[in-house]
């Protein structure tokens, strides 16, 4: 929601106007000066206090519905023409050696704040697969259950990697989106056999899903040569990384690589509320007018 703010705020340079006018622009009346009235004096005196008062409140009321005071509230209409993305992480027990998936969770969520206006799912993988979120447009509930997942939360022992890339890759079985792309992430080798690579891969052909592949850890930790052929079949990328630096450098750039182009539709809606001033101002006139009255009478 949008603070209260004057669709025309140069209408208030009336009320500086008048208050110069009213100081230096006087008309000269002829006064007629009765001796001993004291009290008819101080009367007037009290009422012109009144009067003025009512005067520059009426002024005040007038001038600030002229100026239009609004309430403006963006809208923001998601595109769902834009990017869609699948991210698959290997929550094995491996992984919880030197913090890696501490390190790669706080990634992740950097990465998530960046796509702003793409579609994103979750699966997450050890010695089976699942999903955690199809793809969606609220991150803040990625977010959050990424923030609560660890290491063991879908077994320790194995590693269920063509489980995940076939079971991701079916989110997208009745996706329109012009763009695909999958991130997966593991530092070990499949060993469950529920599904075979070249099953996973053609899935994820079949879809027209891009998928980049991360290998984490050193030499031996995981199949560089598997992974290679997941991401030259499906026209992605391999990337191999032995730091949190790099695991970082390697979500960047394809934040860089696969940047959406496509912005969310916005439009502002507009609250009006001159019309609470400019009541006022009527209900604050006949004060005037009638405390006006009195003064002249007496």
């Amino acid at each position: 929601m949008g603070n209260i703010v004057f669709e025309y705020p140069y209408v208030l340079l009336l009320a500086l106007l008048f208050v110069v006018c009213e100081r230096f622009c006087k008309a000269k009346r002829q006064q007629l000066i009765l001796p001993n009235l004291p009290m008819l004096k101080k009367a007037a005196q009290q009422q012109g206090l009144l009067v003025n008062a009512l005067k520059f409140l009426m002024l005040a009321l007038l001038v600030t519905a002229m100026a239009s005071p609004i309430k403006e509230d963006e809208i923001v209409v998601q595109n769902d023409k834009g990017y869609e993305i699948s991210l698959l992480l290997d929550a094995s027990g491996s992984m919880e050696q030197y913090n890696k998936f501490g390190i790669v969770k706080e990634i992740v969520l950097d990465f998530l704040k960046k796509r702003e206006h793409d579609k994103l799912g979750l699966t997450i993988f050890a010695d089976f697969a699942y999903v955690a979120i199809p793809l969606t447009y609220d991150k803040k509930s990625i977010s959050e259950l990424l923030e609560k997942i660890h290491v063991g939360v879908a077994g320790r022992q194995r590693t269920a990697l063509y489980e995940a890339l076939f079971m991701s890759s079916k989110l997208f079985k009745a996706s329109t989106a012009k763009h695909k792309i999958a991130i997966l992430l593991t530092d070990g080798i499949d060993n469950t056999g529920t599904i075979p690579l070249d099953v996973a891969v053609k899935t994820a052909k079949k879809y027209g899903i891009k998928v980049y592949v991360i290998g984490v850890g050193g030499a031996g930790d995981y199949d560089p040569a598997v992974l290679q052929q997941i991401a030259r079949e499906t026209g992605g990328t391999f990337y191999e990384a032995g730091s949190g630096e790099r695991i970082r450098a390697i979500y960047e750039e394809i934040d860089r690589l696969e940047k959406s182009e496509i912005k969310a539709n916005k439009y502002v809606r507009k609250h009006y509320f001159f019309q609470y001033p400019l009541g006022a101002a009527v209900g604050v006139m006949f004060l005037y007018l009638f405390a006006r009255r009195r003064r002249y009478a007496l």
